[in-house]
Formats: C-alpha cells, sequence, structure tokens
C-alpha cells in the first residue's frame, strides 16, 4: 500500500459493489470485478454508466477501466486492494474470504462490507487474518462519503483509510468491533423510536418522517449529536446543557419504547410509507434520494 492503487478486485456486483466500482472509476482506478450472478455484468455496467453521470455531476471523470469475469481467481490477479461485497451471510463470507486469502499475496488488503457480522467471526478461517478488515459503506456508496473501518492491524487499518480519504470517503475507526458498528446502530436506535411513535399512534409515518427531516436530520447532515448538543448549551457548551438539560435528556430516554413487529404495527408501516410515496415507484424514490445527495455534496465539497 506504500504505491497509490491502482487496480481493485470488486467480489460481489449488487447494488453496494457496483457503487464502489463506479467510485473507483471516476477517480481513474482500474476495476475487476466478479460475481457469480448470471445478470451480475449486464447490471454492474447499467449502474456503473448512471452513477457515473452522478459522479461527473461532482466534477469526477476518471476513466478507469471497468473489467468483468465471473471467475474469482481472475478477478483478483494483479488486484492491490480487494473490496468484497457478497450477502450478508455468515457462513458465506467465511468460506469466500478464506479463498480470497489464498489467491492473494498476503500484502494485499482485503476490505469487506458487512452492516451488522463481527469481523473477527468472518476471518476464523483465513491463514492471514491481520490483511483483513471491514469496510462498511452507507448506501449508496458512490454517493455517502461514509466508510467504518474496523481491523486487528492498525496499520493495516490506516493503510485502509488513506486509501479511502484518496476516493473522497470519510473513514472512521472503531476501537473494538460492535454489531452494527457505529451509523447503523445510531440509526437503529432512531428508527426505533419512529416506529415505536407509530405503534402508539402519535403521528403518521409521513409526520415522523418529517420531523426528522426537516428538524434534527437538517442539523445532522453538518454535525452529530455530540457537537449539535455542545451548541444547544450556548456559550457554555456541553457542560451547561449537562448541567442545566441532562436531567430531561434521562426522562426523555426513559420514556423511549420498545416495539414490535407484530401484524399491526407492520400493517400500520407499510400503509403509512405508501402513503408516504404517494405512488411514486422505488427507482423514482432513488433517484429523488440521489440528486438531494448530489446537492448536499456541492454544497459540502471538503470531506476530510
Amino acid at each position: 500500500m506504500s504505491d497509490p492503487v491502482k487496480t481493485v478486485a470488486i467480489v460481489g456486483c449488487g447494488t453496494v459493489g457496483a457503487s464502489w466500482a463506479a467510485l473507483l472509476l471516476a477517480h481513474g482506478i482500474d476495476v475487476q470485478a466478479t460475481d457469480p450472478a448470471p445478470e451480475a455484468e449486464r447490471y454492474l455496467r447499467d449502474f456503473a454508466v448512471r452513477a457515473g453521470a452522478q459522479l461527473a455531476e461532482l466534477g469526477l471523470t476518471g476513466q478507469g477501466r471497468l473489467g468483468f469475469t465471473p471467475r474469482l481467481a481472475e478477478a483478483l490477479q494483479g488486484a492491490d486492494f480487494v473490496q468484497e461485497n457478497a450477502p450478508e451471510k455468515e457462513e458465506l463470507k467465511q468460506a469466500l474470504l478464506a479463498e480470497i486469502d489464498d489467491l492473494l499475496p498476503p500484502a494485499v488488503i482485503v476490505a469487506g462490507s458487512t452492516s451488522s457480522l463481527l469481523r473477527s467471526r468472518l476471518v476464523v478461517r483465513c491463514r492471514h487474518p491481520g490483511r483483513h478488515i471491514t469496510a462498511h459503506p452507507f448506501n449508496p456508496p458512490h454517493l455517502v462519503p461514509l466508510v467504518e473501518l474496523v481491523g486487528e492491524d492498525a496499520t493495516v487499518v490506516a493503510q485502509a483509510a488513506d486509501f479511502y480519504r484518496r476516493v473522497g470517503r470519510r473513514p472512521v475507526v472503531l476501537g473494538r468491533e460492535m454489531p452494527g458498528h457505529i451509523a447503523n446502530r445510531l440509526a437503529s436506535a432512531v428508527w426505533r423510536e419512529a416506529v415505536y411513535l407509530v405503534e402508539q399512534g402519535v403521528a403518521s409515518v409521513a409526520d415522523i418522517d418529517a420531523a426528522m427531516a426537516y428538524g434534527p436530520g437538517m442539523r445532522w447532515t453538518v454535525m452529530g449529536p455530540h457537537m449539535t448538543y455542545h451548541l444547544g448549551g450556548g456559550p457554555g457548551g456541553i457542560a451547561h446543557y449537562l448541567d442545566h438539560l441532562g436531567a430531561s435528556q434521562v426522562r426523555r430516554w426513559q420514556s423511549l419504547g420498545s416495539p414490535s413487529f407484530d401484524a399491526a404495527t407492520r400493517a400500520a408501516l407499510v400503509q403509512g410509507v405508501d402513503e408516504e410515496a404517494a405512488g411514486r415507484p422505488v427507482e423514482e424514490l432513488e433517484a429523488a434520494r440521489d440528486a438531494a445527495l448530489i446537492a448536499l455534496l456541492k454544497l459540502r465539497p471538503q470531506i476530510s
């Protein structure tokens, strides 16, 4: 990793893998992709075209070369870095990472994407576990800068973080592994309460979404919860907030709910989301989301 990464092997070409590929290509990095699914290559190339146009709006017009093969060994040949994006199944990933480990020179870093599985469990069959890290992105990776890193070798993690910064990502490093890492745990905590509010009939799905999007969501676009509450304390900052409003925060914590996905709650969520979507298909909603993300990125070009 002392030299810039020139070729990345993408293992798994679903939404996440295809998005990673598009980002790397736009930064002028060659991609060797592999996936055993029959339609994988067509999906990857179609996605790369659409995502490439989006990235061009952000000034990223690199001309990395895209290759595809259904054979893993072929895709790994000559790769400087590996981005694995196989389905979220522990046994499948264990076997795949062990196979990748056997096929690569020991110095090549293997970054695996998992939203909830523990890295230590995934590398149990690898001969060189230290070069394997978890690198969990937020979807879609080509537009959302976050990537969460977990590894046992600090040097490997630092090298991977440097690589991700080179392609405009914002790496965060976990001091120890945790199911769901950081961002998914935060998102899950918010959604749990959002589901509870629906379950309790407090508000409609659309109004709960609006409360987040037009309230804390706007602040969280530019800073996280700790800094937000620091500013909420005025000139005295977080210390003043904790002294004067910490008790009220505890009372709110104590009133937070633990909803269940019983039949009634599931039906209310599905109906509420259908009403909020107002007949718009998922593809249209995704396009609107991506356009908004691009607009935000144009306003905030400094990702580091």
